[in-house]
């Protein structure tokens, strides 16, 4: 019996090594270690829920106070390093932020991914955008300034705002001069304002003075948040003396760099679009829709719904190169 033993411990030795091979083979290779955060933060910050009038008057007095969540990671560099604060869209946190998180960190970036939505309670906007008016995350980003203008790991010269869809709109306006001196507070800017496939539909006053660069990403596919209102606004912005480019992508639909988002692109069955919508701020506040003369609301005729989202892996990669050769230069990173 001892003799058997003996002769099993090789065995059942050999047999671990085995399965935990297997283990491994199954769950794939290891991530990039530079895609690993250094440390993980998750921090509380003040914000307020407030009406786009409120908003665009500038009267927080109306506001309720909300906490929304914010994690932060910090890259494995260091000293203080440059940081990326990211907007969420209308589905709230998902996979295309993980995916810009671990890209950011590689480059030895820090970024502080915002969640605007379970604060107030509120799981996905799609179907009902008007739950949340269309600036809140805007001033949610101003609030993150807050936070980062006193880490002691991060450059507060080196921030950047970058968003998507909702937090695309959300990152395109924040960087309005008109907003920023209203409801910025922090002391601190960013240096620069990156939105993925933003609604363009609606035209703010002072919407033609920027406060900082603009890059926006677009697909031309796009039916969800069409890129054309974008480039009209790009080409506005542009001869007026703006710092503004906007990159399009072939066939690209909307949430195209959403690694989880369905290949080839599928209907977002009863999600609302202003696709067909002019809205305009016609005086502070007030948001008419150009059809009827009327205050918008998300009851118009002009709303639609079912538009199409869809991962496209080749406008993905595109994208990615192109954020991170703008980030390099404006950060004075070093090339990969």
């Amino acid at each position: 019996m001892r003799f058997l033993t003996r002769g099993l411990r090789p065995c059942l030795a050999l047999l671990g090594v085995l399965l935990w091979a297997t283990a491994a083979q199954a769950l794939g290779p290891l991530p990039d270690p530079k895609t690993l955060p250094a440390r993980v933060e998750l921090h509380a910050l003040p914000s307020l829920t407030l009406s786009d009038a409120d908003f665009l008057t500038g009267n927080a007095s109306a506001g309720q106070p909300v906490t929304v969540g914010a994690e932060l990671r910090l890259a494995n560099v260091p000293g203080r390093q440059p940081a990326v604060v990211l907007v969420h869209g209308s589905s709230g946190m998902g996979a295309n932020g993980e995916m810009w998180v671990r890209d950011l960190n590689a480059m030895g970036i820090a970024t502080l991914a915002i969640d605007g939505f379970t604060g107030r309670g509120i799981t996905t906007t799609g179907a009902n955008q008007a739950q949340l008016g269309r600036l809140n995350l805007s001033l949610d980003a101003y609030r993150a300034l807050e936070l980062l203008a006193k880490h002691p790991r991060i450059d507060p010269q080196r921030v950047v705002l970058m968003g998507f869809s909702r937090g695309g709109q959300a990152t395109l306006f924040a960087g309005l001069k008109r907003f920023h001196e209203a409801w910025n507070r922090s002391g601190i800017r960013y240096a620069a304002y990156i939105p993925f496939y933003p609604d363009c539909m609606t035209q703010y006053l002072g919407d033609m003075q920027l406060d900082g660069p603009v890059r926006i990403h677009h697909g031309l596919a796009d039916d969800y948040n069409p890129a054309a209102p974008c480039r009209a606004y790009v080409e506005r912005l542009q001869k007026a003396g703006q710092d503004v480019q906007i990159s399009l992508y072939e066939g690209a639909h909307h949430g195209f760099d959403s690694p989880l988002a369905p290949q080839p692109a599928v209907q977002a069955k009863g999600s609302q679009t202003v696709r067909a919508c002019s809205i305009r701020e016609e005086a502070p506040g007030r948001l008419v829709n150009q059809a009827t003369a009327q205050v918008f609301s998300y009851q118009d005729a002009c709303v639609q719904r079912d538009p199409y989202v869809g991962h496209d892996p080749v406008a993905t990669e595109r994208a990615r190169a192109s954020v991170a050769q703008t980030l390099q230069a404006l950060f004075k990173l070093p090339a990969p």
